[in-house]
Order: structure tokens, then sequence, then C-alpha cells
């Protein structure tokens, strides 16, 4: 970044947004500087809280003009360093743009700002007799303009898909200061180029959006889930495609015994006293007999020796029990340090891939344990590598580091991506050719310079 007035620059972001909405101490500039990678040194310019549109436009008139990036700050659940700020950069907390607006029950949509909470969305629709299906560990903190910039997916994707088919219509702020306004809303559209859709796992690269209008749709019946041993990861697949076949699946999740003994260790109850590799937890609707056919499946599951043991939810205290299993995993494995990565394939390639990951951090570091969980019914899977006790973080992480490639190597020959859901950020942006062609990354670069001629826009994320 160039060398700026700094007194002069933050009177400037003074007279935009007041004393009040400009932050520069120690403190704020360490909480809003950082996502969850807590790898980062951070060393933003200043925070800045704005309420209305025209101040987002009139900051990145200022920044353009001194030449200073703008990173945006959602609730800072990242895990890919998208909302680090490192080197200078004013840093823009939606924090106070997050208010909800009109909730359109006719068209199934509800306008919201940038900063409103995933679980307020969640609720509002409730509240309407209405449902917005995109679920994550995280919904009680991430916002909804994060869930976009990311194309947040979570535990819902194979019935319901990514944070991307829930987008009706964008306000984004460009590089430039422009506000544009993407597809009002409309359910067909057939305008040529769909921008909004360029929005979406952007990471704030192209420009920051400034409203959404989410779609909504009718709530699920009578939530059940049923956990599931498997013997080997080899069967897993032919257990979803039976209840595929039989029933429509809400979540099909799964997680490893390692994962399980650690939850036990922590006070989770274990689904049932047998112990298996892993395990499968799946979610359906109690409508239509669907209750009998999935005893159905699961009797034919245990003769053929995919399934070895299991057990279904009774009420919602037992669902929400079972559900802690998956869900516990991430904050619980948190005391260890984990090296976490997230990758995907298409569905009938993740046993494979899953057993070649785990051959090579066994060839490597025998005495690293890894828990494996993930939304196996859209072929995501979640890689965390917990650090052994007696081996120092820098030692560990840098071991971590060296063994990345090799991973990526083996995502790319499985036409793999190298990030299904957290996004690329700093943290896999020198890795992103394992995923795409260079001919597409030129394309990307081309279109972040229509948007963003000036480069401010969260600069060093993503492509570079």
């Amino acid at each position: 970044m160039p060398v700026v007035d700094i007194e002069s620059i933050i009177e400037q972001l003074t007279a935009i947004f007041g004393r009040a909405k400009v932050r520069t101490d120690h403190d704020s500039l360490q909480h809003f500087g950082c996502d969850a990678t807590k790898i980062y040194t951070i060393a933003p310019l200043a925070i800045v809280f704005p309420t209305r549109t025209e101040q987002v436009q009139s900051l990145v008139k200022l920044a353009t003009k001194h030449q200073i990036g703008l990173v945006p700050s959602g609730g800072r659940t990242g895990l890919s360093g998208g909302a680090v700020a490192n080197n200078g950069e004013i840093v823009v907390s939606f924090d106070y743009m997050n208010q909800i607006g009109v909730v359109n029950v006719l068209d199934r949509t509800v306008v919201c700002q940038p900063g409103v909470i995933t679980q307020q969305l969640q609720q509002i629709a409730n509240d309407n007799g209405l449902y917005y299906p995109v679920d994550f560990a995280s919904a009680g903190s991430s916002q909804i303009g994060g869930n976009i910039s990311t194309n947040a997916g979570g535990i819902k994707v194979i019935r319901y898909g990514m944070t991307r088919d829930w987008i009706a219509g964008l306000k984004v702020v460009t590089g430039t200061g422009e506000l544009l306004e993407l597809n009002k809303d409309l359910l067909k559209n057939n305008t040529g180029y769909d921008l909004r859709h360029l929005f979406a796992a952007s990471e704030g690269t192209l420009g920051f959006i400034v409203e959404a209008t989410m779609k909504l749709t009718t709530p699920p019946q009578r939530l059940t889930a049923v956990v599931l041993g498997i013997p080997s990861m080899d069967v897993i697949m032919n257990v979803l495609q039976e209840f595929q076949q039989n029933i429509s699946v809400t979540a099909f999740e799964f997680f490893s015994e390692s994962g399980v003994k650690i939850l036990v260790e922590h006070g989770v109850k274990r689904p049932f006293d047998s112990k298996t590799p892993f395990y499968v937890l799946l979610e359906f609707e109690s409508i239509l007999n669907n209750e009998d056919k999935v005893m159905q499946v699961f009797e034919r599951c245990l003769e053929n020796g995919w399934v070895t043991d299991g057990v279904i939810s009774q009420n919602d205290r037992q669902h929400k029990e079972l559900w802690a299993l998956r869900e516990n995993l991430s904050e619980t494995c948190a005391a260890f340090t984990p090296y976490k990565n997230d990758i995907s394939v298409t569905i009938s390639k993740v046993p494979a891939l899953l057993a070649e990951v785990e051959q090579l951090i066994a060839n490597e570091y025998p005495d690293f344990t890894i828990v494996w969980w993930g939304h196996i019914g859209d072929g995501n899977l979640h890689i965390n590598i917990l650090k052994p006790e007696s081996l120092p973080k820098e030692e560990f992480l840098l071991a971590c580091q060296e063994v990345t490639p090799k991973v990526f190597e083996i995502v790319a020959n499985h036409g793999g991506s190298i990030s299904a859901e957290h996004g690329v950020g700093l943290v896999k942006r020198d890795y992103l050719e394992f995923s795409r062609s260079r001919a597409e990354i030129d394309i990307m670069k081309g279109i972040k310079n229509v948007f963003d001629p000036g480069g401010i826009m969260n600069p060093g994320k993503l492509l570079g």
C-alpha cells in the first residue's frame, strides 16, 4: 500500500461515518481485523461501521483516491483468511447494517442488510410460517453478507443447495463506488449475464453487498435423525444410495470414531454401545410412512454388512442429542489446535479420496490424529489434524503446510475442489491452480478488473 497521511484519512473517515463509528484503538483493530484463522499478523489502519449505503459509496471513493485497501468484516467466522487485514487496510464492519426489511409471504422472500445474523433470518422466516434452509454451526454469529460472499453451504446442502441458490436479488457497491441492483428479485430474468451470482463466493473482491433479498421455502415437517455405524468408507455410498432411492433426505453427514472418542471425553453420549470406524447421521421428514421405509432400508443395509448398528430419534430432545455428535465436533476439537482443510469431489469419489488422503498423512506423520467429518452427501470432506500435545505449535503448522500441496494434488487427480465451502482467502490463494485452470484464473482476474479497477476491494484475497 502507498504511504498515506493517517491523520488526514481518519479525519475524512470521521466526516463520513461520525466519530463513534470509526475506531483506531488496538483492541478494535485486532478484534475486527481478523477472522477465525488466527494465524496472521493483524495490521489494519482503522475500523469503520457504515449504517447506510451512501457511506459505503463515499468510503470506496475515498479509498480509491488514496489507494487504500478495504476489507469486509461480517461475523468473522471464516476459516480462509478472507476477512484478514494485515497490510494497512480499512476494515468495513457491517455490524450496524443489520436490519431485516420486507418479508413478502407471497413471493417467499425477505430483504436483509448484510449484517443480519443467519439465525435471525431463520427465525424471521419461521415467524412467518416459512423456512430459510441454509444452516451450519456458526449460524448464531455469521452474517448474511459473509454467507453470500463465501457461498456458505452447511448441513442441508444435499436437499436445499448452497447460499447461491437462495439469492433472489442483490444491491452491491462496486470498486468504483457505483451502486448496482442485480436481478431485482425476479424468478425469471433471461436478459443476459446474471451478475448476482458473480458475488456469491467472490469474497468481497468485486464489491460490497449492501442489501440482499433472500428466498424462503416451506418448512420441513417432523424432522427425524438417524445415526448409523459404518464399518468402512467403501460402503458408505451404498448406504446413501439406498436411502435416497426410498426417501427424501434433508441431511447426510458423517464423522469418524476418532471424533466421537473426543466428544465422549467431553460429556457427549455415544449413539450406541458399539464402536465403528465411521458414523453417518441422516435426517428426514417423518411423513408419508417415511419411518417405515427407513426401517426397511436399515434392515437391508444390516443384511448387506453396510451398517453395524443404528439409532433413531423419537422426540425433539433425542433429535438434538444425535445432532450434537456432529455439530459439537468443531468446537470440541478446537482445544487440540487442529489443522483444518475443506475439500470436495463428486459424491462417488469420496471414499477413494478419503482413503488416499488418510494414507498420505499416516505415511508422512504417523503420530498425528485425524478427525474426519463433513457433508458427505454432497461430496464435502473436512480434514482435521490434531496437534500432538508434545509438539510445539510452530513445528506442527510447518509440518501440516508441507503436506498441504500433496493433499491438494490428490484432490486435483480426482477432479475436486481445494475449497468446498470455506473459500480461498489468503490460506488457499497460492493453491488455486489445483482447482482452476490458468485460463479460468485469467478470466476471473479480468472480471475483478472490471468491477474493481483500482484493486482496493479486499486486496490480496482469492486472486492475489
